[in-house]
Parts: C-alpha cells; structure tokens; sequence
C-alpha cells in the first residue's frame, strides 16, 4: 500500500543524488542529510516565512539548527524523512500542492481536531495521518 516512492519523498527534499530505493533513501537519512533537505521540505508546505521558520523549529529546535554546519544527525534526518513522505503521500492521494498545503495544515476531525501536519510530529502520528490519507484515497469510511 506504498505507491510514494523513495524519489518522490526525495523530489520533497531536493536530494541529490536521487535514491532509487527505499534501502538507499535509508543510507542517506542514516549518514545524516542536509540542512538544505529540511529547508526544502519546510517551504513545500508554507510559502510565508514566518510560518515556514516556525515549523522548522518545530522539528529542529532553534539553537540546534543554528549549530549545525551543513549535516544534520540521523535522528534529525529522519525527522525530516518523515515530513517529506507525509508530504508526497498527501500530495499523491490529492493530485495538488496546494489541496496538499491546505489538507497538512487544516485541523481535521479524525485526528481529534489537529492538524495532519501538528499529528505527523511523531512517528506513531504520521502513521496515523498516512492512514487516513490511504482511506481517504480509497474512499474507506471511519
């Protein structure tokens, strides 16, 4: 039930080069991505600045982003990972950027009225948006 590919959660990231696999995608995250992989992906959901810096933060806290030269940690890349897959999962199961900016950003009532994007911040969390997405995709009720 994956139709999102490694190259499209990378497309989210602007990586180069391009993983062609989940288990490459996997060794990229591992050795720790770039900063830039985190910017990328922040400005696909929110196009203001302020908005965009907020999230950031949100999934780097300021001060250790600020110290990070070029490479951010594993746990950091994974984190950054898991917003770019719910990202191209959205994106796939709405055909649209924007439909996709306003479904992560709107409180939605089958995740207790949180955002996908607010529910997505844990692992468990993204499971449970990725879900509804796939429900929402194949048309399965609540």
């Amino acid at each position: 039930m994956m139709p999102v590919t490694a190259e499209k959660i990378a497309f989210v990231m602007a990586l180069a080069p391009v993983p062609h696999s989940f288990a490459e995608l996997d060794a990229m995250v591992s050795k720790g991505l770039s900063k830039k992989a985190l910017k990328t992906s922040v400005s696909r959901i929110y196009k203001n600045a302020a908005e965009s810096k907020k999230l950031l933060y949100q999934i780097i806290p300021e001060a250790t982003y600020k110290r990070r030269r070029e490479t951010l940690t594993a746990e950091e890349s994974g984190r950054v990972e898991r917003l770019a897959r719910i990202f191209a999962t959205a994106e796939y199961v709405w055909s649209s950027e924007q439909d996709t900016q306003t479904f992560l950003t709107t409180p939605h009532l089958m995740l207790q009225d949180q955002t996908p994007l607010q529910v997505s911040m844990t692992e468990l969390g993204a499971r449970r948006v990725e879900e509804l997405l796939w429900r929402l995709y194949y048309g399965i009720p609540a």
